[in-house]
């Protein structure tokens, strides 16, 4: 997908992961999400937070603090506007649901992903609908096969081929065929595997 697009694939799914979140009673805001250490509150704040990054000098605090462990610092920062009320939250992703600005160490090629896959990390353990749109998918899911870091998912999955079996997408030259629906194997590169597998087959 071009910029604009992307953009626009970005504040649609700001807005439906609000929808998704208005209404939750605080036990579902409690659950913990299919990122380890991390309940649906925090990742619900940390999407809100990616419009609105802290500034340079802040960020070289919190770096220090978390003696230099970017997963570290993604977590506490997170946590800590999770503190916030949770309709506060909401309302942050509805009202920066346009908003183009990002943290410094990311762009919005990586963000497309990361929102289609936070959407799920949330949907997904309260049992709640969230579609995943299949374009994003197809590009979320080539952009995590040519990164590295943070999920080496080309090194993870190099025995495998993987098949869409809703989109023209593959990746990988392995022997095993692996197949499945793009937003399934989105979570499948982004080691969300146990979540990934009752949707795939071949592994």
């Amino acid at each position: 997908m071009d910029a604009e697009t992307s953009w626009r694939v970005i504040a649609e799914q700001r807005r439906a992961l609000a929808d998704l979140l208005q209404g939750l009673t605080d036990e579902q805001w409690r659950t913990p999400s299919l990122c380890a250490g991390w309940s649906v509150r925090d990742v619900a704040a940390h999407v809100a937070m990616a419009p609105q990054p802290p500034g340079l000098g802040s960020m070289i605090l919190e770096g220090v603090r978390a003696r230099g462990s970017f997963d570290r610092l993604n977590h506490d920062l997170a946590v800590r506007h999770a503190t916030r009320p949770a309709d506060r939250i909401v309302a942050e992703l509805r009202e920066h649901a346009d908003s183009r600005r990002l943290p410094a160490v990311t762009s919005y090629r990586n963000i497309v992903p990361d929102i289609l896959v936070h959407g799920q990390d949330i949907a997904v353990p309260l049992g709640l609908p969230h579609p995943v749109p299949v374009a994003a998918a197809v590009d979320g899911a080539t952009r995590v096969w040519s990164m590295g870091w943070p999920f080496w998912a080309r090194r993870r999955l190099r025995d495998v081929r993987l098949v869409a079996t809703d989109a023209d997408w593959t990746a990988g030259t392995g022997g095993a065929e692996v197949r499945g629906p793009i937003d399934a194997l989105l979570l499948l590169l982004t080691g969300r595997r146990k979540a990934a597998l009752p949707r795939l087959t071949g592994l």
